[in-house]
């Protein structure tokens, strides 16, 4: 047993011996910040609700890796979005332009609370016309203040009691 558990500590230890420091992505930090600047404007396509920055599927990788080459390329980062939205559509970046193709974007969210408030005002309005508004008589005044002082006695006897 003192063997096997030997073994398993010295291959661990080994293992954490031999481990390397990661490398850098970019032999140029400046190269790596605009990477990052730029692919956080980015939207992953396939994850959707990440950055490209922060993606981690292999089509992310690809794209940070093609961003690094055009930023290698001498290319603006205005002239890397163009090359994305050309290559990919409007999709690819976290705020598209406001464009007629892209209105339904922009003003759908808009659009669809209008009709969810306009349909909650019709259906609260509808609901106050079916419920009739009663006026009580004092015979049934007296009989809920009964029921009321029976029912806060018994609360009070069941606290002290």
């Amino acid at each position: 047993m003192k063997a096997i558990v030997l073994i398993f500590a010295s291959m661990l230890f080994l293992q954490t011996a031999v481990a390397n420091d990661a490398a850098p992505l970019a032999d140029d930090p400046v190269t790596e910040q605009r990477l990052i600047t730029i692919s956080e404007e980015m939207r992953c396509l396939v994850c959707q609700n990440e950055s490209l920055a922060g993606s981690r599927s292999d089509l992310a990788n690809d794209l940070r890796r093609e961003i690094r080459t055009l930023i290698k390329e001498g290319k603006s980062d205005e002239q890397i979005r163009t090359f994305m939205v050309e290559r990919y559509g409007d999709f690819v970046l976290y705020r598209p332009p406001v464009k007629p193709i892209t209105w339904l974007l922009w003003i759908g969210p808009f659009v669809i609370l209008g009709i969810g408030i306009a349909f909650l005002l019709s259906y609260l309005r509808r609901r106050n016309t079916l419920v009739s508004s009663k006026i009580l008589s004092e015979e049934d005044n007296q009989k809920i203040d009964a029921l009321l002082n029976t029912l806060g006695k018994n609360q009070r006897d069941g606290m002290n009691g």
